[in-house]
């Protein structure tokens, strides 16, 4: 996860702590939106 994070914050200019907040924010999404989907997401975006 922390390579994904990473990622964010050199080609999004982003600090850290945002970039873990928009995996979050994904992370919210995708489990909302796509039920079946949950515990893909959960597993791929961590706890």
């Amino acid at each position: 996860m922390q390579e994904l994070i990473d990622k964010l914050k050199n080609e999004a200019g982003i600090t850290e702590d945002q970039a873990k907040k928009v995996l979050l924010i994904l992370k919210e999404y995708v489990t909302e939106k796509y039920p079946m989907l949950a515990g893909m997401a959960k597993n791929f975006f961590g706890k």
